[in-house]
Order: C-alpha cells, then sequence, then structure tokens
C-alpha cells in the first residue's frame, strides 16, 4: 500500500472578497483545508497598520480553527510606490524596509513563507539594463533575507510569464537569482499558470527546480483554480512526490465568477483525486 502524500493543501484568503479574515478561516477549515494563505492588501494599507495586538488576535482566530496560516503573498500591492528594481535608491530602500516589515508580520502570524510574485513592481524600466535591474533587485532583497533568517521565515521569489513582467520568467533564471543570496532562507515558488508558459513540462520543471522551490501554487492557465481548465495536475503531483516535496499546495485563482465556497471546495476536491488517487 503507498504512503499518504505529506503534502498539505491551503488557499488564498482574496478569493474570499469582503469576508472577514475570521469567517475565511472558518469556512477554509470547515472544507478541509491545512492551511490559508495571506494577501496583506485585504487586511490593510500596509502591514505596518496593523498593529501587535490585531497580529495576535488574527493569530488566535487560525488556532482556534486548528488551520494555519501558511504564509503572506500579493505582499506589493499596497502601498502605493513599491519598486524592487527601480533606478531611484530611495524607491528600492523603501521597498527593502517594507520587504523587512512583511517578514516581520508574516512570523507575527504563525506563517512561514512570504510569496513575492509583485509583476508590476519588477519589470525592467526603459533604459535600464538587465544587470543593472538583477543587482538593483538582489540588493533590494538582501536586508529581508536576513530578517527571514532572524524569523525562520523563507521568502520565495516566483518566476512569472512574460506577458506579466519582463524580469524573471522562468524557474531557471529564479533559482539563479535566489541562489545569488546565497541563504537557504530565500527559494522559489513554483506556479502552475505560470509555468504553463515555459516550454518545458511542469513536471520537469518540477524535477529540475527541486531542492529550490520552497511553495507551489496550484492553478490553471486559465486562471481559475485546480480542475476548472486543461491542466493535468496528476503528473504534477506525482512529479512532486518523486523529488520528496513535503511543502504545501495552495489554490490560488485570478478568476472569481463561481464564487468562493464553490471554488474552495471543488478545487480541493480535485487536488484530493490528484494527489491521492483511488
Amino acid at each position: 500500500m503507498s504512503q499518504p502524500s505529506p503534502i498539505k493543501f491551503s488557499i488564498c484568503n482574496e478569493i474570499f472578497q469582503g469576508w472577514n479574515i475570521e469567517n475565511t478561516f472558518e469556512s477554509c477549515a470547515d472544507l478541509g483545508y491545512d492551511a490559508v494563505e495571506i494577501a496583506p492588501f485585504t487586511l490593510a494599507q500596509s502591514v505596518t497598520d496593523i498593529d501587535a495586538n490585531r497580529r495576535r488576535q488574527i493569530r488566535a482566530a487560525a488556532e482556534k480553527k486548528r488551520i494555519a496560516i501558511a504564509g503572506i503573498h500579493w505582499v506589493l500591492v499596497k502601498p502605493p510606490g513599491m519598486y524592487i528594481n527601480h533606478p531611484s535608491e530611495v524607491i528600492r530602500k523603501q521597498t527593502s524596509d517594507y520587504f523587512c516589515a512583511l517578514v516581520d508580520f508574516c512570523a507575527d502570524l504563525g506563517g512561514k513563507f512570504v510569496v513575492v510574485g509583485s509583476p508590476k513592481q519588477r519589470d525592467v524600466m526603459p533604459g535600464v539594463s538587465w544587470r543593472q535591474a538583477w543587482d538593483w533587485a538582489l540588493d533590494t532583497f538582501q536586508p529581508a533575507v536576513a530578517r527571514a533568517t532572524e524569523r525562520a521565515v523563507t521568502l520565495c521569489l516566483e518566476p512569472l510569464a512574460p506577458e506579466e513582467t519582463n524580469f524573471i520568467n522562468t524557474a531557471r533564471q529564479a533559482i539563479e537569482f535566489t541562489q545569488a543570496a546565497r541563504s537557504p532562507h530565500f527559494k522559489i515558488i513554483l506556479d502552475v499558470k505560470a509555468m504553463c508558459s515555459e516550454n518545458t513540462p511542469i513536471p520537469e520543471i518540477i524535477r529540475q527546480s527541486w531542492p529550490h522551490f520552497a511553495y507551489f501554487h496550484a492553478n490553471d492557465r486559465n486562471r481559475k483554480g485546480p480542475g476548472f481548465g486543461d491542466v493535468d495536475f496528476a503528473p504534477i503531483a506525482q512529479a512532486l512526490k518523486e523529488v520528496g516535496y513535503a511543502g504545501y499546495v495552495s489554490v490560488e485563482v485570478f478568476r472569481f465568477e463561481e464564487g468562493p465556497e464553490a471554488i474552495a471546495r471543488q478545487s480541493l476536491a480535485y487536488l484530493k483525486r490528484a494527489f491521492h488517487p483511488a
């Protein structure tokens, strides 16, 4: 008899538009999720606006429902003005400081992962060379990588499709970038929708990228949840098992037509079939 997969299932809270975070925890726990991944912009303009008492309340609410907070993502949607590789040293310093604040926020909630996608805050701007953008971005991340080490959090850089950004589009590029920081607390995240833009089959990207990814987003090329499109997750699940991944597979979607509860329920049911076939 095959051993059960150690993989845990999470879901991103922005799917539950207009819900307070306590009700989101309750619904996701009732549906059978192991964790919730939080987009800070759904809680406040800036994580610095969320005081220590509210952070304790959020953490306690999750613990009460026996559901983990996996981490945070969509981290630069707010506040405005953040940019990872902007020519302005002032803007880069502001962004670097905010990354440190994000690490602290994540750790205070009991989360372990800060997912950094932020395509519009990392495009290589006109007149800036790729190498300069690369070096500036690496400098921006360095203080947060040090803070992540102190707080037992892992920063996860997300390679994204060329239609979303012109900076770091493949898993291979993201691995090269994060490896330059020389820290086990700076890794990459693999996202199914994003991997659909690469020429290499997704299971092969997974095998080639291990052990450099620490998190995994489950969605479809159509921007909906797993099982809502034509991406077959069975070989994806098999590849994750083969490499020994034992982290979160987190549902992240961008189209909410079916409503939060249907999206959450059907996505989880599909993932369980893919990872635990009869």
